[in-house]
C-alpha cells in the first residue's frame, strides 16, 4: 500500500508512467477500442475512461505550450461534434493543468497511429463511444 496514491494507478501503470519520458505519449481507451495486437496494453477492465484520466494526471504532468498535448477522436468526420465525454475529459484536463487547456481533435487514423506507436494503452471498462484520449508527458520543473 501507498500513501497519496489513486488505488486505481495499478503497479503496471505506476512502472508505465514513472518510465515515460518527456514528449511520450499515452494512450486512454474505451472498451470498444482495438488494440488486442498493440504492444503495451494496462488493462482496467470496469473502470471508466474519465476516472483513469483523473488518476493518471494526479501524477504525470502535461506537455505545456502544446496544442495536442491532450487529443481525441473526431467525431464522425465532423471535428465540431462534441459528447459528452469531451467535456468531461476537458474538465479533468483543466482540473489538473490549468483553466487555458484545450483538447485536440485528431481523425481516428490518426488516433490509432498514435497510440499505437506510444508508450502505453490504458484499457478501460468504459463503454461509451469515442471515450479515448491521448495525452503527451511533460515535464516537472525543477523545485527552487
Amino acid at each position: 500500500m501507498l500513501k497519496g496514491i489513486d488505488p486505481i494507478l495499478s503497479p503496471d501503470l505506476l512502472h508505465a508512467l514513472r518510465s515515460m519520458g518527456h514528449g511520450h505519449e499515452i494512450a486512454i481507451v474505451d472498451a470498444n477500442y482495438p488494440c488486442d495486437e498493440d504492444a503495451h496494453v494496462i488493462r482496467l477492465d470496469g473502470v471508466l475512461g474519465t476516472r483513469i484520466l483523473d488518476a493518471v494526471l494526479s501524477v504525470m504532468p502535461l506537455e505545456l505550450g502544446d496544442s495536442q498535448a491532450t487529443c481525441r477522436m473526431i467525431v464522425d468526420g465532423n471535428p465540431e461534434t462534441e459528447l459528452p465525454i469531451f467535456g468531461e475529459f476537458l474538465e479533468i484536463v483543466s482540473k489538473h493543468a490549468g483553466p487555458t487547456s484545450a483538447m485536440s481533435a485528431i481523425t481516428p487514423v490518426e488516433f490509432k497511429e498514435r497510440a499505437k506507436s506510444g508508450f502505453a494503452i490504458i484499457l478501460s471498462g468504459d463503454g461509451r463511444l469515442y471515450g479515448n484520449i491521448l495525452l503527451k508527458k511533460g515535464v516537472v520543473p525543477p523545485v527552487s
